[in-house]
């Protein structure tokens, strides 16, 4: 770098985080620390705690907040907002709200990225809440606050507050809904299970819908185990000629739910002549300094027997007070005991019962899946905690 300052390296930090290259942009900014540069100027911290939270590593996170505090930067307004955003992503709900409730100033992204948060976490009443006290502030709306409104009434199951928000938007704000509007809009009705209208809304959008939002759809079919949609969306996606790895497994898993075996034999022919491989299921935890990778089905780990053991045991403690395995989620032609066996080493009960076995006695177990967790190890965790 021809003059290393701490304006190019800001620039060059920032460009990795905005690109995707998070762990590459950590590398990069410990390099900078290492040389001396002196942090003037608090922008490049909120860049670096944005990579934190789209990594959802905690411990990065806290770390960079230590330095935040170190330098004197907490009253920051972008600093805050981006800690409020990596909390909230790194499912620390609670410190979220205490760095949002310490904020001296805020803005339409501070109030937006607790809302979401919250919602996220599935305090619907106080992420309405948060909203009616940013409406008393007398701060204005933009298209901003609208996506995070409807993206958190998505995940708490709001469906009539969220057409209220959407058709709000248009009628009372004169605002056109964009892409990621409807894309919400889309998430929420299939999450909630209106596919019909999820259906009309991608059909009816004044945009092209693309193989992204085709397969949310069919993610959602299959969630709520709607086999004539879900046939219908997945012979249309199928004829788009698909390249996304996921969607090829999800269009897979589709037909395997109906036992439709020729048409999944059918896709997974188009994976090979198109090489597509899929990408293996796995689940990472961290305990103090130590980071376990956990792979589906693993069986080499060293401490496998301990593991085993305690996963046997939980098994069985489950049974008795009612746990019935909800296999739905193997698409294979299997006996039913084959595919109970198939949950159970699952790569995320692998990850709880490791940090059961190792964790201290009350600590918080953070484990982060490259894939989205099926509906029984859902429950699984659920029961166990």
């Amino acid at each position: 770098m021809p003059t290393e300052n701490l304006l190019s390296w800001t620039a060059w930090i920032s460009g990795l985080v905005q690109s995707g290259h998070w762990v590459d942009s950590f590398y990069l900014f410990m390099e900078m620390q290492s040389k001396g540069i002196d942090i003037v100027d608090p922008f490049i911290l909120s860049s670096i705690i944005g990579a934190s939270a789209n990594l959802a590593v905690l411990g990065l996170g806290k770390q960079i907040h230590c330095l935040v505090m170190l330098l004197g930067y907490e009253s920051s307004l972008f600093v805050s907002n981006a800690l409020v955003d990596m909390y909230a992503k790194c499912s620390d709900v609670l410190s979220a709200k205490k760095i949002f409730g310490e904020m001296i100033q805020r803005d339409i992204v501070s109030w937006t990225s607790i809302i979401v948060g919250t919602a996220q976490h599935g305090l619907a009443e106080e992420a309405l809440s948060l909203y009616d006290q940013m409406l008393s502030t007398g701060l204005k709306h933009n298209e901003v606050t609208f996506v995070g409104l409807i993206y958190a009434c998505s995940h708490v199951g709001l469906v009539s507050k969220g057409r209220y928000f959407f058709n709000s938007m248009i009628k009372d704000y004169g605002m056109s809904p964009s892409l990621q509007h409807c894309t919400c809009l889309l998430d929420l009705l299939s999450r909630s299970g209106h596919l019909e209208e999820a259906e009309n809304l991608i059909k009816t959008m004044p945009f092209k819908p693309d193989e992204a939002t085709w397969a949310a759809l069919l993610s959602a079919c299959n969630h709520h185990r709607n086999t004539d949609i879900g046939i219908r969306v997945a012979d249309h996606l199928l004829s788009l000629t698909p390249e996304d790895p996921s969607t090829f497994i999800l269009l897979s898993n589709t037909y395997a739910s109906a036992a439709m075996w020729e048409s999944v034999s059918k896709v997974r022919r188009l994976m090979v002549d198109m090489e597509i491989r899929r990408e293996p299921g796995y689940s990472c935890i961290v305990l103090g300094k130590e980071s376990k990778l956990f792979l589906a089905g693993e069986t080499s780990h060293p401490e496998k027997d301990e593991i085993f053991g305690l996963l046997k045991e939980l098994d069985a403690e489950m049974k008795r007070r009612g746990y019935i395995p909800d296999t739905s989620s193997v698409l294979h032609d299997l006996e039913q005991q084959e595919k109970e066996m198939h949950l159970f080493w699952l790569s995320e009960r692998l990850a709880v019962a490791y940090g059961l076995l190792k964790g201290i006695p009350g600590t918080v177990l953070h484990i982060v899946k490259n894939l989205r967790v099926c509906g029984d190890c859902h429950t699984y965790c659920f029961k166990v905690h």
